[in-house]
């Protein structure tokens, strides 16, 4: 790589920080000027151009990072549940955890999902999918270590995905015991649709 591409990089690199940091305060894209953006990246507003065709596509693709930079740390937090933490506790645990993380890539997918733009909630909603796809997998891998299988796991894994970003922006301003409270219930719930897909008659659903 060049120096000049290197540089180039790093300026497209410094606009992707400098909207996350923006949206940390808790602000959509949708609120957030592209002056703003090169403002905090320090960096000339017409410079934003080259790199960008507006403040729009530099938002779906921080969406797409960040979808991708989650998927990754609950993937690793499944893999690395023991028989002493589950894989859902563990799994509930990182994503709880992520919500006060300082880089804001949870919540910037829970807020843009709920509140922003609909190309925005498109976005979110298409990295939703990667989860449930990852999440599918990874059920039927489990199962088939303990002898068991799921009925739809594809289906199982839609509702657990939708239930624990459902929590998630329910808790995110809540306080540490009250999100405690929040989290028990959903891994209750979470056992239940296991638990009723391990035991699913297909012939009765038809």
């Amino acid at each position: 790589m060049s120096i000049r591409d290197e540089r180039k990089q790093q300026s497209r690199q410094a606009l992707l920080d400098a909207a996350l940091h923006l949206s940390t305060s808790g602000r959509s894209f949708s609120s957030i000027s592209l002056r703003e953006v090169a403002r905090e990246a320090s960096i000339a507003p017409n410079s934003f151009y080259r790199h960008f065709k507006d403040i729009d596509e530099l938002a779906i693709e921080l969406i797409e990072r960040s979808g991708l930079v989650l998927r990754q740390i609950l993937h690793e937090a499944r893999l690395k549940a023991s028989p002493k933490n589950s894989v859902i506790r563990s799994s509930i645990e990182v994503f709880l955890e992520q919500l006060d993380a300082d880089e804001g890539n949870l919540s910037l997918l829970l807020r843009e999902g709920y509140t922003g733009s609909t190309s925005y909630k498109q976005a979110v909603d298409h990295q939703l999918s990667f989860f449930q796809q990852e999440l599918r997998d990874d059920l039927i891998r489990l199962e088939r270590l303990n002898n068991g299988k799921l009925a739809y796991p594809e289906i199982a894994a839609k509702a657990i995905t939708q239930l624990v970003f459902n929590m998630g922006a329910k808790v995110i301003d809540l306080a540490a015991n009250e999100r405690k409270e929040v989290a028990e219930q959903t891994i209750i719930m979470i056992h239940m649709i296991l638990e009723g897909s391990r035991h699913l008659d297909h012939s009765r659903t038809r």
